[in-house]
């Protein structure tokens, strides 16, 4: 099959422990060099934290794989400073249209709203989003020290360490260290040598893709059609993806030969009668699978963490498999950075498992919901299914009904033990747990976005427009708060008066469009607690310095239990 794009070798390189009678031990070794792994090593360094990274193999990922890349994911990109070439690459869309048999039923918009650094969605290959991340890993080479062809064999999982055997091409070594991160992939090898398990639900059906080279008129817009003519009683999926690669997902049924499906000669008739004879096209790269809805019941194992795909998988459709990914990665990184430099217990880990396990039911379930809606298991749900298709033609209502992948948006985290205060009157969809929304802002006479202002760190976002007075005695309480926590900085929507503006650390930005205070529902004096991981922690209408700091204590772990060593791995939260 031709393909537009060669995979780049990565060299491997003996390792120095080959030459050295004793054990070194590590912070941090990441199993894994995908997405999610060097992911979760571009953020412990970028938060001082020094990482080795293991890679049985030498390139990137062969095939597209995962292609779409939601708002959250590119925001977190920026982040780690990896958003501007998937964005530069990428192919942007936010519209979508849905199809029952021969005609369009409704279309939809993502992202209807303006005022974002990034678009709802991008299509990029995933060979392309590792690409890239190998690039921005190589930038922090200080700190990141990837290894290629490098192949655990061995885990010895301890209460306090874990020690792993690595072979190479030159011979085996050793390696121990504080906690082993595993982002080995579905098919998690290291899972199965601890001998643990990841559980869930097999559907009985199968999927070709297709990637295609073609010059076509399609717009650059999510299509799926149920009950198409070119593909009766199965469904089909249709994206652009850069270099004039467009990805088609045909719905095969469970008696299908993978094999078979897989060789040219029976793709390429699909492939046509859904394009029309006249269109010609070349045959990059196709795959046949099953997909699996399942995850492990915690996803720690002493100091083994499992993330991405090793803990938790969905089926492709609402693409939640890769992003879902990885959120689970900068929710366990800005944790780990601060245990390991000592300002958080270590029980603050365990919230990792918390919050990433509702995360991961939250995908799994709307992953679930999508495959029985798409490939109905009986008369009835079908029945259901194109009844609703119908409908949805002439009937808004239906169209909240039609479920053809409900696509991947942030999880937010109710519930979670590191939330604090709520403040009412405030919008809903920033209470905490929340992502927090970007929004245009003015930084030192520039244009500016809220989003790259905040991560990596703590910030109190805080409406500053006081008078005078308040705005004194607030940064009276503030200046001994910021002094005693480094790791705050505060935000300060202004214009505000000197006393704010001079606190330490202090930045200034001005709402200038308006879209902050819109979002945000923003009055003088009140103010928001974010996360590292720009996620919202706690809200007030006034702040004072006191809610800050106990707010703050929590979100860094205070008051949780310690970390028990438990047979089944399952760290105790309170």
């Amino acid at each position: 099959m031709p393909t537009t794009y060669k995979n780049p070798v990565y060299p491997y390189r003996r390792p120095p422990e080959l030459d050295r009678d004793e054990v070194r031990h590590c912070p941090v070794v990441i199993v894994g060099a995908g997405p999610t792994g060097l992911a979760t090593a571009i953020d412990l360094a970028q938060q001082g934290i020094d990482s080795v990274v293991l890679d049985d193999n030498n390139t990137v990922s062969v095939g597209s794989r995962a292609i779409c890349f939601a708002k959250r994911t590119l925001e977190i990109m920026d982040r780690l400073g990896a958003a501007q070439p998937m964005l530069d690459k990428g192919v942007t869309w936010q519209h979508g249209r849905v199809f029952f048999q021969e005609r369009e039923v409704y279309d939809f918009d993502l992202l209807p709203e303006e005022g974002h650094r990034v678009p709802a969605f991008i299509n990029l290959q995933q060979y392309y989003f590792e690409e890239y991340l190998v690039n921005r890993a190589n930038e922090l080479e200080a700190h990141i020290d990837l290894r290629w062809k490098h192949k655990v064999t061995a885990v010895d999982s301890q209460p306090e360490h874990t020690r792993i055997t690595v072979a190479t091409e030159d011979g085996d070594y050793r390696l121990s260290c504080d906690y082993l991160l595993v982002a080995d992939g579905a098919n998690s090898r290291i899972r199965d040598m601890l001998g643990l398990e990841c559980q869930g639900q097999i559907f009985q059906d199968r999927f070709l893709i297709a990637d295609v080279i073609m010059k076509a008129d399609f717009p650059t817009e999510r299509w799926f059609w149920f009950d198409p003519p070119f593909h009766p009683n199965q469904s089909v999926l249709l994206h652009k993806q850069p270099d004039n690669v467009w990805r088609i997902d045909f719905q095969l049924g469970w008696d299908a030969d993978p094999e078979e499906e897989k060789k040219e000669a029976n793709i390429r008739p699909r492939v046509q009668a859904m394009l029309g004879e006249d269109v010609e096209f070349e045959l990059e790269w196709a795959s046949v699978y099953t997909f699996r809805c399942r995850k492990m019941d915690s996803f720690i194992h002493q100091r083994v963490f499992f993330v991405g795909d090793a803990a938790h998988q969905v089926s492709p459709f609402g693409a939640r498999g890769a992003n879902g990914a990885i959120q689970s990665m900068e929710n366990l990184a800005w944790k780990l950075a601060r245990v390991l430099t000592g300002q958080a217990p270590e029980a603050l880990l365990a919230t990792y498992d918390t919050e990433r396990q509702h995360g991961a039911a939250e995908n799994i379930r709307n992953s679930t919901r999508s495959t029985d809606f798409i490939t109905p298991k009986s008369r009835v749900s079908r029945l259901f299914r194109d009844s609703v298709l119908e409908l949805a033609e002439r009937y808004p209502f239906a169209r909240s009904l039609v479920n053809s992948g409900r696509l991947s948006k942030p999880c937010c985290y109710d519930g979670s033990p590191l939330n604090g205060p709520d403040a009412e009157g405030l919008p809903i969809e920033l209470r905490p747990g929340s992502p927090a929304k970007d929004a245009p802002v003015k930084l030192a006479g520039g244009n500016a976005w809220l989003l790259n202002q905040l991560g990596n760190r703590f910030v109190l976002l805080l409406d500053g427009r006081l008078d005078a007075g308040k705005a004194a005695h607030l940064a009276d309480e503030l200046a001994p708060l910021l002094e005693r926590r480094p790791d705050l900085d505060p935000l300060i929507v202004g214009p505000a008066p000197e006393a704010l503006t001079r606190l330490p650390r202090s930045r200034v930005i001005e709402d200038t469009a308006g879209l902050l205070g819109e979002r945000y529902g923003f009055i003088a004096g009140a103010g928001y607690l974010i996360r590292p991981d720009q996620h919202v922690t706690a809200r007030w209408a006034e702040v004072s310095a006191d809610a800050v700091d106990d707010a703050l204590a929590r979100a860094l772990g205070a008051g949780l239990d310690s970390l028990p060593d438990t047979e089944g791995g399952r760290h105790a939260t309170a």
